[in-house]
């Protein structure tokens, strides 16, 4: 496989969308919203297009990856922007050959570029610390409610950057989906069954409840 990785184009758009249902479909929950909230990501003034990326192999889009600006409000009283990568996207069949590692490797190299200091997620540790991420704690970062969370983690993209930025981590609103808009966005696809209790449901359940009120 030849893998490209290239801006993401208007005429990716639905493609994107599909696989991004596909990659996400019975992961978190029965079914998904992460393509919905691609879709309404775009049109969100946050959204960064230069950072939303597509992989190829040949002509077939086989991942996505976009990010949108978020803030770290400070203990100090400081409010710094970061990024917020999600959602991150791989086709099933082209899962576990290196396709995410590349989107990531990417991403990070243009986010740098474009001038940003750091991106954040919530995620597996048990991947994306594989990745050049490390726990959010480590630099006292917490949640909007102001718990340390494994899941929370950031990837530092110039040295010293977040230095003295522990605070509470405050994504963009977009990424509260209305779950209602989502299921009547996704009638517009071919139907696949909701499953519970995956073994992808069960570890996200696991890790999203390590966390911890900050002292």
């Amino acid at each position: 496989m030849e893998l490209i990785i290239r801006a993401e184009r208007p005429g990716d758009w639905a493609e994107a969308e599909r696989v991004t249902r596909e990659a996400f479909w019975n992961c978190y929950c029965p079914g998904c919203c992460e393509h919905y909230l691609l879709h309404t990501m775009r049109d969100c003034s946050a959204f960064v297009p230069e950072l939303s990326l597509v992989a190829l192999d040949g002509e077939k889009i086989v991942g996505h990856v976009a990010q949108i600006k978020g803030e770290i409000m400070g203990d100090d009283g400081v409010r710094r922007q970061v990024l917020t990568l999600g959602p991150i996207s791989v086709l099933p069949e082209y899962q576990r050959q290196g396709v995410g590692s590349r989107l990531l490797a990417a991403s990070r190299e243009r986010a740098k570029a474009l001038g940003f200091q750091a991106i954040l997620l919530l995620g597996d540790p048990a991947y994306y610390g594989r990745q050049g991420f490390r726990p959010a704690e480590e630099l006292g970062i917490r949640t909007a409610d102001g718990c340390y969370a494994d899941a929370l983690q950031v990837c530092v993209l110039t040295e010293g950057a977040l230095s003295g930025a522990a605070g509470r981590y405050l994504e963009d609103p977009i990424y509260e989906v209305d779950l209602d808009a989502a299921a009547d966005f996704d009638r517009q696809f071919p139907p696949k069954e909701p499953l519970m209790d995956t073994p992808a449901q069960l570890r996200f359940r696991e890790v999203a409840g390590r966390r911890r009120k900050a002292e």
